[in-house]
């Protein structure tokens, strides 16, 4: 509530010059009105009372009339035409003023001068053309988050304004002020894409200052420079430029780089492999696969390639015949020998 009065307010004292023609009017065809409606019409028509006049002035000028109150002179019926011609004429200034206040709010939201008001939500600081839709689109598949997308002044206008769930941000990014009114103070993610690795360490500089607490992806064309980056935030999370699933994924769900960086890293924790099914063995469903692949080796299948292709994260049900393919994560390679034999006997 403090916040929405606060706004009012503003809009109040900012547009208060553009509404004093109208109120002029109104305030004048009103007391002018009422005086000659008190002067032509008879003494017994109550039109003319402080109780009932302002009513009648309001219907009237908005052209309603609900018949309730009326003059019955040719002199009342000429003031109430008078009426009614004044309150045509303010309602079409009105009208005009407050569309040129919302075309004028809108104008200055596309070129991304206006101050956001968002929680919660990603922010993107850079834009490239072409490359940059692309992150917006794969932010945007899931509908659920509230993008911030900052550029520099060169960037003369919202590049994305059909998508709704962007908003958009113009100015030095390297600045306060595009930090506030990008509100990455509240932001959940701060994606940097600058135009080179220098560019966006300066700016996770900015990022940093004005929020230390915020998740940090950064995308580097130089992998060597994350160390630079640290220095400025050490939870920030580094992607190369060109892999922007990678880049998009670690803003919508933080941490998964690490995943990522780990299985792909041959001194990792764990692993991606490959195996093929002996013939014999035991289990004829995805599911038991997996289960058995879990209790014996501590292992998670990631897809199969069988007769059908490469399937990614198959249905449980989804039968595995000899030959299959299986994909997986483990401590290390399983030998195909150990498929079938007790852990006992494994030990043996």
């Amino acid at each position: 509530m403090p916040t929405l009065l606060y706004r009012v307010a503003r809009l109040v004292r900012t547009r208060l010059t553009a509404w004093r023609l109208p109120l002029a009017i109104v305030v004048f065809v009103f007391t002018t009105s009422w005086l000659a409606m008190w002067l032509v019409e008879p003494a017994g028509n109550t039109i003319t009372s402080p109780a009932n006049y302002w009513w009648y002035f309001i219907v009237t000028a908005a052209t309603v009339g609900y018949g309730d109150f009326f003059p019955e002179s040719i002199g009342g019926h000429i003031v109430g035409a008078y009426v009614i011609i004044g309150g045509i004429v303010t309602l079409t200034i009105l009208f005009a003023q407050l569309a040129s206040y919302i075309q004028s709010i809108r104008g200055r939201r596309i070129r991304g001068v206006v101050a956001l008001d968002l929680e919660g939500h990603i922010v993107v600081l850079g834009y490239t053309p072409g490359r940059t839709e692309r992150i917006l689109a794969e932010l945007a598949a899931e509908r659920r988050v509230r993008v911030a997308l900052c550029a520099w002044e060169d960037v003369e206008e919202n590049p994305v304004p059909e998508q709704a769930e962007v908003q958009f941000v113009r100015g030095d990014l390297t600045t306060v002020d595009v930090m506030t009114r990008a509100c990455v103070a509240r932001a959940r993610t701060v994606v940097i894409d600058g135009r080179d690795d220098n560019e966006t360490l300066t700016i996770a500089v900015a990022v940093d200052h004005a929020n230390p607490e915020v998740h940090m992806v950064a995308a580097l064309r130089d992998l060597g420079r994350c160390d630079h980056l640290r220095y400025v935030n050490p939870r920030v999370q580094c992607v190369q430029w060109h892999m922007l699933y990678l880049l998009t994924e670690e803003a919508l769900d933080p941490g998964i780089t690490q995943v990522y960086n780990d299985l792909m890293s041959s001194g990792g924790r764990a692993n991606t492999y490959s195996l093929r099914l002996p013939r014999g063995f035991p289990y004829a469903t995805f599911g038991d696969c997996q289960t058995h692949f879990g209790n014996r080796f501590a292992a998670t299948l990631l897809a199969i390639r069988g007769s059908d292709g490469l399937v990614v994260s198959p249905r449980w049900d989804t039968p595995v015949d000899e030959g299959t393919v299986l994909y997986y994560v483990a401590a290390g390679r399983i030998d195909p020998a150990d498929l079938g034999r007790s852990p006992s006997a494994r030990a043996r």
